[in-house]
């Protein structure tokens, strides 16, 4: 919209919002003179340039600072920590001290775009307004020359991501510089700092006119000098009387073990339940980390402890200090003057000493789930967390039932997925939502086991149930489902919900390994291998996936060796012999031999997938070497799909892209292919609908490569309306590849270059580059052809690492990085 029209009509964004100042600019241009002053701010720019790329800031404003936006506030304090290093340096550089102020909020805003007309006359092309605005501007007037200070909510989410710093966010300092009342703010702030040690301030900003320390009563000037005496006269007293309790040593995302309930009431309803209860209402904070399930019982293995003993208090610390875990709960529940006493002691792992108890009692089995709730918000409180993120729980009751049956049941079915035994949780879910049909919890479990059944029908009711009752999840439960429902929808691309919940629940593991794989799938690397290397580390129990994920990175970008160590380390975890990511490494390394070993050991079976994943890697080795005859031969190396229509047309499609790496022209097969695949794209609300369009993509770019550009038209004219409504980024991408294509069809590479050029950011895939060679080669341009070969041999191992469509198009992919290293245009 125009902003010159109009405010905006857009809702609310979450943005961190940075600005800096520059300090002492205006006498900084007086000593150096006019034209010295014009160099370094031209080099200032261009480090501002530099850093806004990097850590993919939007700038909205500048004059002597600036003020910019992030998606997430960890890229905000990364271009804040930089922007100082860089103003040092050009300072050294020309002999003088350059230092800026930062003040990094993050809050909802408003943004909208204004009218080229009103940009010609000098308004900004996108507005900013929001609360957030005034309180990032006030922490920025408040800081101190080199300091950085941020809001509660900016270090919260900041604080817990400092591993995407690398080694500095090791070296970061954190200061608290308490409550602060800022002008035009409602409400006071605490203040925070981050910066290194010999660089930052690290010290208590000084008040201005626009901000002053909220102190309370008896620490203001006037009344300290009173106090003094009567403190030193209660000191000795007070000290006996009022000792605090013991400090435990435990900070923000410790982790903790939770031993198994000890049941001394005798009644079998809290055998389960009660520890379901527990896990429900510790899993709700962001503060305090709980060695998963998965975890503790492949810890136990490696201890060799049975299966059928318990986790008492003892093997729980066992499992502590093996893990590294700071804290053991160990719960129970008993009778006293006939009331239900639940109780959380806290043990140190090493000393097994108990630290800290925590009580409440029920007066019957209705109350022990509210006792529950309120022994875990006090342990949580005692633990370090503040008072406000514990009140920001749902209560225990809500989140999960107040029926104990249910959650039993519920608590029940949770474990026998976790063994697999599919058949008994699902009767499990339905025992817990018989007895309580509002069991969110359980309406989501019964989703995703049908999901994993492929009755998808009957996971989107169960799903939808859940969505209705969205209010009596946990928060983190609610992002959850929101990510997956996401993924469950037709052409869903759930990357930003994913990313939402890894970045507000930092050790969420299924957050960041599903934010690896979307940011994977759009050839995003830099960025996938954040939250693959934070998923991977050895508290997440299925951290063999994302080690594949970081296996398939390192892969697309020609860290060999280390994609080898990646994929050996996954299949080490899941007990597989070999993967078929390990062969590819080997064959994009050329070590052919070494290789074809390794394809003897793939797994074999009736998994339709699996196959045709055998048949890929075959068809790569031989496409790696410009064999044909081997092509084909791995073509039939593996009995042909029979169930799944899907597979079906993905192995036909894997068939026409033997042919056209091979030069040879096969429009019956295509047509038939077409055939299958169109009545497949009727129903745009099939969950399956994302891959389809993907392969009709893949059938018109193969039938434009052969020739048979009649084929191609007609398929993108009948299904024009179902690819533009496509918002998936690799949809879009190849959208813009096959329409490049139509053009070169009709000799128009001019065309053809305008619609690609503005494809090649990094993200592309690798026909692009193949596309934009021909292009290049039409047009007469040497210089761009030669570049686009060296692109796709500087590349080769994204070739082999394109994921998209069940690595459809990867042998075309590594042919034509072979073909054409010697041709000059026509």
């Amino acid at each position: 919209m125009n902003g010159d029209n109009g405010t905006s009509t857009q809702s609310p964004q979450l943005r961190a919002l940075l600005f800096t100042d520059l300090c002492d600019s205006v006498s900084l241009v007086e000593k150096m003179g006019d034209s010295a002053a014009a160099e370094l701010f031209q080099q200032h720019d261009r480090l501002v340039l530099g850093l806004q790329q990097q850590w993919r800031g939007q700038q909205i404003d500048r004059s002597d600072g600036l003020f910019l936006l992030f998606e997430r506030a960890i890229d905000g304090l990364g271009f804040a920590l930089d922007y100082q290093r860089g103003l040092q340096d050009i300072g050294k550089e020309r002999g003088i001290e350059l230092r800026a102020r930062a003040g990094l909020h993050v809050g909802e805003v408003l943004t909208w775009e204004n009218s080229a007309e009103a940009i010609k006359v000098g308004a900004k092309s996108l507005e900013v307004e929001g609360l957030a605005k005034p309180m990032a501007a006030r922490l920025m007037t408040l800081a101190r020359p080199g300091q950085i200070l941020m809001s509660a909510v900016a270090e919260s989410l900041t604080r817990r991501t400092t591993a995407e710093l690398g080694e500095r966010g090791g070296r970061l300092h954190w200061k608290p510089h308490g409550r602060w009342l800022f002008k035009g703010i409602p409400t006071t702030q605490e203040v925070f700092e981050a910066g290194e040690m010999g660089f930052a301030p690290l010290r208590m900003p000084r008040g201005t006119a626009k901000a002053r320390r909220d102190l309370p009563l008896w620490r203001r000037p006037a009344a300290l000098a009173a106090e003094v005496a009567a403190l030193a006269l209660l000191g000795v007293g007070g000290w006996a009387l009022l000792r605090p309790e013991p400090a435990i040593a435990f900070a923000e995302r410790d982790w903790v073990v939770l031993a198994d309930v000890d049941n001394r009431s005798g009644e079998p309803l809290f055998d389960n339940s009660l520890q379901r209860a527990l896990l429900i209402s510790l899993e709700q904070s962001r503060y305090v980390n709980v060695l998963s399930e998965g975890k503790v019982q492949e810890s136990r293995n490696l201890q060799q402890v049975p299966t059928e003993r318990g986790l008492d208090r003892n093997l729980a610390g066992d499992v502590a200090l093996r893990e590294g875990a700071r804290m053991v709960l160990a719960p129970s529940i008993g009778r006293l003057h006939g009331r239900y006493v639940v109780a959380v002691d806290l043990l140190d792992p090493t000393s097994r000493a108990v630290v800290r108890s925590y009580r409440a009692d029920a007066k019957d089995p209705s109350g022990v789930v509210d006792a529950v709730d309120d022994v875990v918000g006090r342990l949580r409180a005692g633990l370090g967390e503040t008072v406000a993120s514990v009140q920001q729980s749902v209560p225990l009751p809500q989140a999960s039932t107040s029926d104990l049956q249910a959650l039993k049941s519920f608590a029940l079915a949770e474990s026998a997925m976790g063994r697999r035994r599919f058949s008994e949780a699902a009767k499990l879910y339905e025992a817990a939502l018989d007895a309580d049909p509002d069991f969110a919890m359980a309406h989501m479990g019964l989703a995703k086991l049908q999901d994993r059944l492929e009755r998808r029908a009957e996971a989107r009711v169960h799903l939808q149930r859940a969505l209705a009752l969205n209010d009596r999840l946990p928060h983190r439960e609610r992002l959850y489902l929101k990510a997956w429902s996401t993924e469950l929808s037709p052409g869903g691309w759930p990357l930003d919900d994913w990313r939402v919940l890894a970045d507000i629940y930092p050790d969420s593991f299924a957050g960041l390994s599903n934010a690896s794989w979307y940011l994977l799938m759009d050839n995003r690397f830099d960025e996938a291998e954040r939250y693959a290397r934070a998923a991977s580390v050895p508290q997440d129990v299925m951290r063999a996936y994302p080690l594949a994920h970081l296996g398939l990175i390192q892969l697309g970008t020609n860290r060999f060796d280390e994609a080898i160590r990646s994929f050996q380390t996954a299949e080490q975890l899941t007990g597989r012999k070999v993967s078929d990511g390990r062969v590819d490494v080997l064959i994009a390394l050329r070590r052919y031999k070494d290789a074809q070993a390794l394809m003897a050991e793939l797994p074999k079976g009736r998994d339709e997938l699996q196959n045709l994943m055998n048949v890929r890697a075959r068809v790569l080795l031989a496409a790696d070497q410009d064999d044909c005859t081997g092509m084909n031969a791995a073509l039939l190396s593996e009995d042909a799909p029979t169930e799944s229509i899907d597979f079906r047309t993905q192995a036909l499609l894997m068939r026409a892209t033997v042919e056209t790496a091979c030069d040879r022209r096969d429009s019956h097969s295509l047509n038939d292919i077409a055939a299958q695949l169109t009545p497949l794209l009727t129903s745009s609300n099939d969950v399956n609908i994302r891959d389809r369009v993907m392969r009709l993509l893949s059938l018109v770019y193969l039938a434009q490569r052969q020739g048979d550009h009649a084929l191609a038209d007609r398929l993108l004219s009948e299904n024009n309306a179902l690819l533009a409504a496509q918002s998936v980024p690799i949809v879009t991408k190849w959208r813009t590849i096959v329409l490049a294509m139509q053009q070169l069809g009709r000799n128009q590479p001019a065309k053809a270059e305008a619609l690609l050029r503005p494809l090649l950011d990094g993200t592309e895939p690798v026909q692009a580059r193949v596309v934009f060679r021909d292009v290049q080669r039409q047009l007469g341009n040497a210089q761009e052809f030669q570049e686009q070969n060296k692109w796709l041999f500087d590349h080769r191992g994204r070739a082999f690492a394109e994921t998209s469509i069940i690595q459809l198009l990867q042998p075309l992919n590594v042919h034509d990085s072979l073909a054409d290293a010697t041709l000059r245009p026509q």
